[in-house]
């Protein structure tokens, strides 16, 4: 074997032993920078912080997109870290999310509903369905100026597909039941009793801040079908339905948190970029 050919196969087993240890470094890197913001946050507010961010950081050499959403690991890990909170230590939650599954979303709501002190949901840039559950279990929700909430009616369906439940029976309404085929009778005794479920998870929700109106109120906005499922609600409208307790501002620690999760599977040119600056004193 000549020089050439040993430095040649040098180099690959360089870079191979490079692949495989430069993703484990960059997971540890991020870690500590992560870990290092949330304790930022909470010493700033005197709170407990957990975060629920539905995003992931390309950690390989071949990454594959991932869609990731509110599961039962999630409702396991947050249960855990309310549990461990002292009953006098505030509790924020950044949540960033498109939703998930009903059981895990409403086992967080309850937990954080429960714990005796402050409760907070931050929400940077959107918290669809299952998000919107858990953020109604806040005593205040503090969003981003464009951030948005989104409507939690039960979404039905099977290997075909999900059906909003309200919309199932609306068939009913529309049909005789000898017009209708079993399946879709099946499903819609199952959207009905769907929809009540959600309707009376949000009403134990929001129940003690308001009267029965505004609840009732507030369950025609979110669980009635009145918005397609992925309706954005925005900020502005969140503080009108919701009142005081809801501010459109967020502490500088959860953009800088953000800013350490990324989406891309692969090495891209980024397509925003920006300079955080002041504006030139005297100009305009």
């Amino acid at each position: 074997m000549t020089g050439i050919e040993a430095l040649f196969d040098n180099f690959w087993v360089i870079f191979l032993i490079f692949s495989l240890i430069w993703p484990r470094f960059r997971q540890q890197s991020l870690d500590r920078s992560r870990r290092n913001e949330l304790l930022a946050l909470g010493r700033k507010r005197g709170s407990n912080v957990i975060t629920i961010i539905h995003r992931q950081e390309t950690l390989s050499l071949f990454g594959l997109p991932i869609a990731r959403y509110i599961d039962i690991d999630d409702s396991e890990a947050v249960l855990r870290a309310i549990r461990l909170t002292p009953d006098d230590a505030p509790i924020d939650i950044i949540i960033h999310t498109p939703g998930g599954i009903a059981l895990a979303a409403t086992q967080i709501a309850y937990a954080l509903d429960a714990h005796p002190a402050k409760k907070t949901v931050m929400v940077p840039h959107y918290a669809m369905s299952g998000g919107t559950l858990i953020a109604l279990a806040a005593d205040e929700i503090l969003m981003d100026p464009h951030a948005v909430l989104g409507p939690v009616d039960p979404q039905l369906g099977d290997a075909t597909g999900a059906y909003p439940a309200t919309s199932i029976l609306k068939v009913l309404e529309k049909k005789n039941v000898d017009e209708i085929d079993d399946k879709t009778l099946i499903l819609a005794e199952e959207s009905r009793k769907a929809v009540a479920q959600i309707s009376d998870i949000v009403r134990n929700l929001v129940k003690d801040p308001y009267g029965p109106e505004k609840v009732e109120e507030i369950v025609e906005e979110l669980v009635s079908g009145k918005y397609t499922h992925d309706f954005p609600i925005t900020a502005e409208e969140v503080c009108k339905l919701f009142g005081d307790c809801v501010r459109r501002e967020l502490p500088i620690e959860v953009y800088n948190l953000m800013n350490l999760y990324k989406m891309e599977a692969r090495p891209r040119r980024p397509s925003v970029e920006f300079v955080p600056s002041a504006p030139l004193k005297g100009s305009g």
